[in-house]
């Protein structure tokens, strides 16, 4: 098996030595790595989705399957809390939660004298501990998405990849390995291949659009065809009818902005609320207790209000944009918000993109149902809530517009879209100027920081007390 691969090997060492032109040679090696880490990006992003997917409906399945069974998620909920969370504080502490707030974060830190500190935000074991954590959290009904896994996941296998190059390769930019690797995940996990640039230039980089060159866009457009090719064409929900839309609606929309864009900034400072409380927790016990209090909370307002308060959402959106059921119930946009606070309040692995776009969704939904509106203007503000729930969390309007278009192919409604995004994003800044993500990725660098210095500190206290112990004064 070695020999035959030696034999491959030096075969196309052979047939790429035997181009003449040095800038095509070059301009191959320097692209290779991208292709490499966009098709494996693209394969396990399906291979997440569909295990995603079997975890939500094992939940399902459960619940429906006797009128007692919903009963035993009194105790799946929170022994799978507490079993996501083991799994990060055990093995992995900062594959908890989303995963772009450590993508960001890797990529401030990935100059030379901060890249040894990357490795502890992407890395192999990182891959592993989030998939089976979200997994875990999901099945037992845990208000978490994949789509944030899956960028920190492509973000890890690029930057993996880079790390794999001899050293005889020429040098490839640590940073844009990132930038495109999160960039691949985001498209490959929606099939958005333009808001997966779009996120790259707008979320993870804060720069402008000359910065990026080929290797970007061939690393989205690559992740995003394997991906297309294994699940077939298909957009992440679907057409929903959107004609005949009154031109008053776009006062409803401006509401829905508003109050989208409150509810997504509050529920991001709760949580951040929440997690600095918790960090004063000293003993284990506490730590233990906590998710086990976050799993009863859900699995009781699930089988006692609405069992829509578990999983990601997606049916949520589903059902309000493609059946008669459009108008929804006034409590159900808060237990999509509950839920996710505490979800991720416990530490586990899992996104908030999904959560985010069904919250979103159902605030749409309800005051669509408080106005009676027509089905193809009840759509209209469902996708509007979307994008201002989304952008609220997030603070990247542009990436949330292109989002829901590219989702449903809804590009005749682009202005209410971006018109959402803006309003929401203006109130999310009147609540906090520092965006959810952006107060988790500095949390997450001052982190780090502090273990590199407590180490240090504790490295000096052993040579003081092996030279102490030696007697050498």
């Amino acid at each position: 098996m070695i020999s035959t691969l030696d034999r491959i090997r030096k075969h196309l060492k052979y047939r790429f030595d035997a181009f003449d032109n040095i800038h095509l040679k070059r301009d191959l090696l320097n692209a290779l790595p991208f292709w490499v880490g966009a098709v494996i990006t693209g394969l396990v992003a399906v291979l997440y989705a569909k295990l995603f997917a079997w975890a939500e409906a094992g939940t399902r399945y459960v619940y429906h399957y006797s009128p007692e069974s919903k009963w035993a998620f009194v105790l799946l909920t929170p022994l799978c809390l507490l079993v996501g969370w083991w799994l990060v504080n055990r093995y992995a502490p900062f594959a908890r939660g989303s995963g772009i707030p450590q993508v960001t974060a890797a990529i401030d830190l990935s100059s030379p004298r901060h890249n040894y500190k990357v490795g502890r935000l992407l890395s192999l074991r990182i891959i592993g501990i989030k998939v089976l954590s979200s997994l875990v959290v999901v099945l037992g009904g845990g208000v978490v998405g994949r789509e944030g896994p899956t960028i920190q996941i492509s973000a890890a296998i690029f930057r993996q990849i880079n790390r794999w190059l001899p050293g005889w390769y020429p040098k490839i930019s640590k940073r844009n390995m990132l930038i495109t690797g999160a960039a691949a995940g985001l498209a490959s996990a929606f099939n958005t291949p333009l808001g997966g640039i779009v996120f790259a230039i707008e979320e993870l980089t804060r720069t402008h659009l000359n910065f990026f060159k080929s290797a970007l866009l061939t690393g989205v457009i690559i992740a995003g065809l394997t991906a297309l090719n294994l699940l077939g064409p298909y957009l992440y929900l679907g057409y929903p009818r959107l004609d005949n839309i009154p031109v008053w609606i776009i006062f409803v929309v401006m509401l829905v902005a508003i109050i989208s864009g409150f509810a997504a900034s509050g529920m991001g400072e709760v949580i951040l609320y929440i997690m600095r409380r918790k960090e004063r927790l000293t003993s284990g016990f506490r730590k233990t207790v906590f998710p086990l209090l976050c799993g009863l909370a859900i699995a009781l307002l699930a089988i006692l209000v609405d069992e829509r308060m578990f999983g990601s959402g997606k049916e949520i959106m589903l059902e309000t944009l493609f059946t008669d059921h459009k108008h929804l119930a006034w409590y159900v946009p808060l237990l999509r918000i509950i839920g996710p606070i505490l979800s991720f309040s416990t530490g586990a692995a899992g996104g908030i993109f999904a959560p985010a776009l069904s919250a979103g969704a159902s605030i749409g939904a309800v005051v669509a149902g408080w106005m009676y509106l027509s089905d193809t203007a009840t759509n209209l503000l469902v996708l509007c809530g979307m994008v201002g729930f989304l952008t609220g969390v997030t603070r990247s309007p542009f990436t949330s517009s292109i989002l829901v278009i590219e989702m449903t192919n809804s590009h005749n409604i682009i202005f209410y879209l971006m018109l959402t995004a803006l309003l929401a994003n203006l109130v999310s800044n009147l609540v906090n100027r520092h965006g959810f993500y952006d107060q988790l990725k500095t949390k997450y660098i001052q982190e780090i920081n502090r273990d590199e210095a407590q180490a240090l500190v504790a490295r000096d206290q052993q040579g003081e007390d092996k030279t102490i112990g030696g007697q050498s004064f």
